[in-house]
């Protein structure tokens, strides 16, 4: 591990990922969500897709101090629950076809979604029925396999949560359940694929106090009558971040 640790050290970008991580935990901290639609983006222009991944789910495990037990008591657990399993389950085919994906077209996979997901958020776009089980099923199910696949769990789940009818203090602790814990599932699953490699886990280890504080930070300054303008500073963020991680800028 102490050799895993200087080789991650010695990461391309480091400093520039080191800072995307704080800003993603501000962010994640405050609005529940948006963390990874900032952090890939920016990383898998220095790190193949597969070692951004596993090092954002090792840098997730600091969400279980702290803004995991918060949320927790706020959540619908069964529901939760079935969305938690869902996605756990179609990750493993996403991780199947990210072991043998072209790299660049998992990065325009990354600003495609990311991309996608803002439209979506900025339009507002709602339903008006109450989801059934099927539909948290296929939801989770959806948003597992794109995680799997591209690192980006939030972007279906966040989309499904914001559409629909409750608080932003109850959708806020919903995504931060789901998006923690499929994150640490992640790890095992891609510990049975082969492709959790020490250098990912020790980038991870490195940036947990970075993505930790960040959260902290964020936790801090949530406030639910603040709603609008969290969420307008949270979508301008994650702009900034998918445009930066566009391919195209590796030609110029």
């Amino acid at each position: 591990m102490p050799d895993a640790l200087l080789g991650a050290l010695a990461t391309p970008g480091l400093v520039w990922i080191g800072l995307v991580t704080i800003v993603a935990g501000i962010v994640y901290g405050f609005a529940g969500f948006g963390a990874a639609l900032i952090y890939m983006p920016v990383t898998v222009i220095y790190v193949a897709p597969v070692v951004a991944i596993a090092a954002f789910s090792v840098s997730a495990m600091s969400s279980l101090v702290t803004v995991f037990p918060r949320a927790l008591p706020l959540v619908n657990r069964k529901a939760v629950l079935v969305l938690i399993l869902s996605a756990t389950v179609a990750a493993s085919f996403g991780i199947c076809v990210l072991r043998v994906a072209d790299v660049t077209v998992i990065r325009w996979v990354v600003v495609t979604v990311c991309a996608v997901t803002l439209i979506a958020l900025i339009a507002g776009w709602r339903y008006r029925v109450e989801p059934t089980l099927g539909t948290r099923m296929g939801v989770g199910a959806a948003a597992g396999f794109v995680g799997g696949l591209s690192g980006l769990t939030g972007p279906i789940m966040v989309l499904f949560q914001l559409a629909g009818r409750d608080t932003i203090t109850t959708t806020r602790a919903t995504t931060v359940v789901f998006l923690t814990m499929t994150s640490l599932l992640m790890l095992p699953l891609m510990a049975a694929q082969g492709v959790l490699t020490a250098q990912a886990v020790a980038l991870g280890v490195l940036l947990l106090v970075p993505y930790g504080v960040g959260s902290l930070i964020g936790q801090a300054l949530f406030r639910p009558e603040r709603e609008r303008f969290y969420r307008t500073v949270a979508y301008a963020i994650i702009g900034l971040a998918t445009l930066a991680g566009v391919p195209l800028w590796d030609r110029m």
